[in-house]
């Protein structure tokens, strides 16, 4: 789910996406949320299950992780592709997509758009595999947000370490609100069930930073 989308122009124009979501940790044996009482919200979807395995690259000295930013190369899913993902504003992160291609090679138009933050040979940091489960929760206006139930596999491949973890990701649609006081309504409702459920505020702001120990 998206804010703003910029369908490529050309084979070489990249997507842009900016993302509005949050995250929450949950125990395995977590009951999902009971969308009930979230405003706007009429129905829920029959979950999709996506099996995604993503690798995630770096310079050397960890120019693009310090700066906020992730490279990555990810496989499964409606946005199978090269994505990098920007520092983050507030709610929203700004996430910049390319196909997959022919190869595994980074592309070049990628490694130009990073020079911004990081120059330098790029090599693998972390691979992230995750089973997905999402939903669509929708209003009369259309899709409000997605909801998504991740059950992750990280390693990080700098050390060879193993983490495993699930977690709940609300990522808001284009049937959101786009004032601030709508948004924060709906965050509120949005939070209210899934602490009743059994969420948790998410202690890592990202599941690259998690993968890493961070």
């Amino acid at each position: 789910m998206t804010e703003h989308h910029t369908a490529p122009q050309s084979g070489l124009e990249p997507s842009r996406v900016v993302e509005v979501e949050r995250k929450y940790d949950v125990d395995d044996a977590t009951p999902l949320p009971e969308w009930v009482g979230v405003p706007g919200v009429d129905a829920v979807s029959s979950g999709e299950v996506r099996e995604l395995d993503a690798r995630y690259f770096d310079t050397a000295d960890a120019g693009l992780s310090r700066s906020g930013v992730a490279l990555r190369r990810r496989t499964g899913g409606p946005d199978a592709g090269w994505h990098i993902k920007g520092p983050r504003e507030g709610d929203g992160r700004l996430e910049i997509g390319w196909p997959l291609g022919d190869d595994d090679r980074i592309p070049e138009a990628m490694t130009e758009t990073i020079s911004r933050w990081a120059t330098g040979p790029l090599t693998p940091l972390a691979r992230i595999e995750n089973t997905r489960t999402a939903y669509l929760l929708t209003g009369t206006a259309g899709v409000v947000a997605e909801f998504v139930d991740d059950h992750v596999r990280a390693t990080d491949l700098r050390h060879d370490v193993q983490r495993e973890w699930r977690e709940w990701e609300f990522e808001l649609g284009p049937a959101a609100p786009a004032d601030p006081a709508g948004r924060a309504a709906l965050f509120e409702a949005v939070e209210r069930v899934i602490f009743a459920a059994g969420g948790r505020d998410a202690s890592s702001g990202s599941k690259l930073a998690r993968a890493l120990g961070f």
